[in-house]
């Protein structure tokens, strides 16, 4: 530490002795000695600091209070929001004064927010590019203004990536994709053990790759984007027509006169039950979306692909369906490198992702200087 911040031994001591009775540092132990005598181990106490960290997706966003040894100190609640919501900013301030209630924090303790979100951000200047509303497109300004306090954003398919890169499956990964399947398919990526952003934070579009020529029309703007042969929308949008058909099963049983009601969890939980149409359905799906993990694979030959996302539940179906698709799309040298896998940490991996990055930034030279 005292060559770190080149200052001398006695300074570092006299400034962690001063640490320490404020209680923001703690003697953890005695390390190993290496010669002579054995080091005395030091780290940040859990409540040092706190950070908000937000993950928002197409129709809502999570909030959690994180302490400085990355833990969770307070209970995730979720509220309706999207990136074009003009009051997400009162929204959110309300989700915050919630969670310090419950916590017992005081807001004074939080030195920083974290918010990862849907969309072509640009990390470097806080900026949201795919908010319709361009005097809103600066999240990171405009929330650290409300709130007095730094404020961060990034994209939400790279948190989610770098919470698996730290604590779920991708760890000690090298060359790893996380594929968040949803509305859209977000991906963020691992190359040779970091985190890939682009050349202005934009990597990681799999959404918006075309797939079939004048094909339906994507939110984005253009046609035939795997988005929309592939993800939610899509699923609902074949199903109702299915429904609409009279076509025997669960669904087309308790939906055929409200299929405004249906949902993905529907289709899902019909599936689990083992209902043909819904199998067939989340089938047809899953192969799209091999089609376009084929692509990734062939490009970028990575050792795993992690799938996280609301429709990665009925994992039985389609992990079978997206490795045989797999098999016919691929080189079989480069296919037999890689692992397909469902994440066991999805549910938080955007927010501890988000946390991580806060950290990063707060304690890089960089902030620092």
């Amino acid at each position: 530490m005292s060559k770190k911040i080149r200052v001398s031994i006695p300074t570092v001591r006299s400034i962690l002795n001063e640490l320490i009775e404020e209680k923001l540092v703690l003697i953890t132990g005695i390390g190993d000695s290496s010669g002579g005598r054995k080091p005395v181990l030091y780290s940040l106490s859990g409540d040092a600091f706190f950070i908000l960290a937000v993950e928002m997706d197409q129709y809502k966003a999570k909030a959690v209070i994180i302490d400085s040894l990355n833990e969770l100190r307070s209970e995730v609640i979720e509220f309706e929001t999207n990136i074009n919501d003009p009051e997400f900013i009162p929204k959110l301030d309300q989700a915050f004064q919630n969670l310090l209630k419950a916590s017992g924090i005081e807001q004074a303790s939080v030195g920083a927010i974290g918010i990862c979100m849907p969309g072509l951000i640009d990390p470097q200047n806080g900026i949201n590019q795919t908010i319709k509303d361009q005097e809103r497109q600066p999240v990171a300004e405009l929330v650290s203004k409300h709130f007095n306090v730094k404020t961060y954003i990034e994209n939400d398919a790279r948190m989610q990536t770098q919470g698996e890169f730290v604590f779920g499956k991708a760890r000690n990964t090298k060359n790893t994709m996380v594929v968040n399947w949803s509305w859209g398919l977000g991906l963020g990526m691992i190359f040779n053990g970091d985190i890939y952003q682009g050349s202005n934070g934009c990597s990681g579009e799999f959404s918006h790759i075309r797939m079939v020529e004048n094909g339906e029309l994507c939110e984005c703007g253009k046609r035939g984007c795997l988005q929309t042969i592939a993800g939610a929308k899509h699923l609902l949008d074949i199903a109702k027509q299915e429904i609409g058909k009279g076509t025997i099963s669960q669904l087309t049983n308790e939906f055929t006169e409200q299929t405004d009601k249906l949902t993905i969890a529907d289709i899902i939980n019909c599936a689990q039950k083992g209902d043909e149409l819904a199998i067939n359905l989340i089938n047809t799906i899953s192969k799209n979306v091999a089609w376009g993990l084929s692509i990734l694979i062939q490009l970028y030959n990575p050792e795993l692909i992690l799938l996280n996302g609301p429709l990665t539940i009925p994992k039985q179906y389609i992990l079978i369906t997206i490795q045989q698709a797999l098999q016919q799309y691929c080189l079989e040298n480069i296919l037999s490198n890689v692992r397909i896998e469902i994440s066991e940490s999805a549910a938080n991996s955007g927010l501890r992702g988000t946390a991580v990055m806060v950290f990063n930034k707060l304690f890089s030279s960089e902030v620092s200087n």
